[in-house]
């Protein structure tokens, strides 16, 4: 298929499989004549991009022509959208035509319907870091693509030690892949514990923390998830999700709703095994101060996006939410 749009927010993977698709459409000998990028400043990109696909290669191989960062998923102007109907149909087989961006393509616009016909949607979102699940499918998913037979406990310790950081995750798996030498046999945690780059700071601890009324803690979280460069609003994400699915825990206990099918379907919890878990975290919290968290939180959202400074607004709005669910006694 000639014609490729890929979308998501992980960088990384976005990027390896725009490495990928290079190396199989170019001859490097003749790259610099059939390798075009069109930057988003590029004065009429679009166009550019498909006369240049419309162009046959020179030399050997195919062309590869990139129209990076494109918002044609989000709007397209009636005058690029003929184009695209005129041009896609007819792109030479020699001839690839990607397109990429971070934002997810609106599937009710006519450049998506039209583009589906014609090429290939891929996406490459980052994993929200509360579906532990899928993080672990992605460690024994990436793994298994490099060959590496992983044992169960240390699909935990890798989801566990790297979290949704796709990059990370592969630095781990390259030395693991370097220190086993036994394909056969699977590599045990205790190895992978040796190797691993262990970061025991994520925002599903800091939830933790807060739910526990541990400031101290928590402030200590929240500097090193800022120092790790964590996006100030994707923490919040984090928060947000997590103390809503505690809310929604805590309402149906307090309604006395007890099938796990029931809850887990009104909670959006994929596998109904995790609510017995999830009760354990909520236990000793009474349903008043996970119902008065949400609105903080999202007095916290709406501060950070008014451009309030990131680590004095989260201190503040941490301890506040810290000393709703500190016990009595101890305030």
């Amino acid at each position: 298929m000639p014609a490729y749009f890929f979308w998501g927010d992980d960088d990384f993977q976005l990027q390896a499989a725009v490495h990928t698709l290079r190396q199989q459409t170019l001859d490097e000998a003749w790259a610099s004549f059939n390798y075009e990028v069109f930057p988003p400043s590029a004065a009429n990109g679009p166009i550019q991009a498909l006369n240049q696909a419309m162009t046959p290669p020179f030399g050997m191989g195919k062309r590869l022509v990139w129209l990076q960062e494109t918002t044609l998923g989000q709007r397209c102007a009636e005058e690029v959208l003929a184009e695209f109907e005129r041009t896609l149909p007819t792109l030479p087989s020699e001839s690839v035509l990607l397109l990429t961006s971070t934002s997810k393509p609106d599937g009710r616009s006519k450049f998506y319907k039209l583009f589906k016909k014609h090429g290939e949607f891929r996406e490459f979102a980052t994993i929200p870091p509360w579906k532990t699940e899928l993080i672990h499918q992605q460690v024994e998913t990436i793994a298994r693509a490099r060959s590496l037979n992983l044992a169960p406990k240390t699909v935990d310790l890798l989801a566990e030690a790297v979290g949704n950081d796709t990059r990370q995750l592969h630095i781990e798996l390259e030395k693991l892949a370097l220190f086993w030498n036994d394909p056969q046999r699977p590599i045990p945690p205790e190895a992978a514990a040796a190797l691993v780059t262990v970061s025991t700071q994520n925002s599903l601890k800091l939830a933790s923390a807060i739910k526990q009324g541990d400031t101290s803690t928590a402030l200590g979280l929240v500097a090193d998830l800022l120092n790790r460069n964590e996006p100030a609003l994707r923490i919040v994400a984090t928060l947000v999700s997590q103390f809503r699915l505690w809310l929604w825990l805590k309402v149906m206990e307090t309604e006395r709703i007890t099938s796990e099918a029931e809850i887990a379907a009104a909670a959006e919890i994929a596998n109904p095994k995790r609510i017995y878990f999830l009760r354990q975290e909520i236990r000793g919290i009474t349903l008043a101060p996970l119902q008065r968290s949400l609105p903080l939180l999202l007095e916290l959202e709406s501060d950070l996006k008014l451009g309030r400074e990131e680590q004095a607004t989260l201190h503040t709005k941490v301890i506040e939410l810290c000393c709703m669910f500190r016990p009595v006694s101890s305030r």
